[in-house]
C-alpha cells in the first residue's frame, strides 16, 4: 500500500507575519519620539496658547497667520519669567511673596496639610540638605537581624558619643518610609555599620518607594 505523502512544513515567517512583526517593531521604536513631539506641542499650546491672546491683537494681520510661532515665543517668555521668579525668590521680595502665598495655601482646608508634607520632603532631600548625608549604610534596626537603610551623617566624636563610654560611634539617620521627613538619629560602632556603594539619590528612591525601587548592583559603569 502506497505510503501517505509527507506533509510539507509551513514556515512561520510568512510574508504577513514578517510584515506585522516589522510594523510593530518600527512602531515601538517610533513611539517614544511621537510621545515626545506630542508632549512638546501640548506644552506650547498650553502655555503659549494661553498668553498669545493677550498681545495678538497688537500684531499686524500678516503676522497673526502664523500662530504657532507666537505660541512658541510666548512659551519661551513664560519659561523665562518662571526662571526669573526662581532667582528673585532667593531675595527679600521673593521670600515675602512666598510667605504670603504659603499663608493663603494654609488657609485652604486640606490643601495646607498636603503642601506642608510635600515641602518637608523637598526641604529634607533638597540639594542643600542632601550633602549632609555622606553615605548610604546598612544597620540593624529596630532589633538584631532586622536590616534597614540609613544615611551616615557624621563620624565626628562629640560629647554625646564620648559620654556613652562605648568607644567610637558613628551618627546614622534612619528615615521612615514612605514619608522620609521623620526618622531616628542613632549612633553605632563602626563595625556595626555597613557602608554601601549605592548613591544617596538611589538610597532616597528606595526609601520613598518603600523598597519597590531597588537600584541595580553592581552599578552600571558610565559609558565614555
Amino acid at each position: 500500500m502506497p505510503g501517505r505523502p509527507t506533509p510539507v512544513p509551513t514556515s512561520d515567517a510568512s510574508p504577513i507575519v514578517s510584515f506585522r512583526t516589522a510594523f510593530f517593531s518600527g512602531l515601538l521604536l517610533l513611539a517614544p519620539l511621537w510621545v515626545t513631539i506630542w508632549a512638546f506641542f501640548q506644552v506650547i499650546a498650553l502655555l503659549g496658547g494661553t498668553f498669545r491672546p493677550l498681545y495678538e491683537h497688537l500684531l499686524p494681520d500678516s503676522l497673526q497667520r502664523i500662530p504657532f510661532l507666537w505660541d512658541f515665543l510666548s512659551t519661551i517668555v513664560v519659561l523665562g519669567l518662571i526662571t526669573l521668579i526662581g532667582y528673585l525668590s532667593r531675595y527679600v521680595f521673593g521670600k515675602y511673596f512666598l510667605e504670603v502665598g504659603e499663608r493663603i495655601i494654609h488657609g485652604i482646608p486640606g490643601l495646607g496639610h498636603v503642601y506642608n508634607t510635600v515641602k518637608q520632603i523637598v526641604d529634607t532631600f533638597g540639594s542643600q540638605n542632601r550633602n549632609v548625608f555622606s553615605k548610604v549604610v546598612l544597620v540593624q534596626f529596630p532589633r538584631q537581624g532586622a536590616w534597614t537603610l540609613g544615611f551616615l551623617t557624621n563620624k565626628a566624636q562629640g560629647e554625646a558619643q564620648l559620654k556613652t563610654g562605648a568607644g567610637e560611634l558613628w551618627t546614622v539617620f534612619v528615615p521612615t518610609t514612605p514619608n522620609p521627613t521623620g526618622g531616628y538619629l542613632l549612633m553605632f560602632p563602626p563595625h556595626e555599620v555597613i557602608e554601601l556603594e549605592m548613591s544617596v539619590g538611589d538610597g532616597m528612591k528606595m526609601i520613598i518607594s518603600g523598597g519597590a525601587v531597588v537600584p541595580p548592583w553592581p552599578a552600571p559603569k558610565p559609558t565614555a
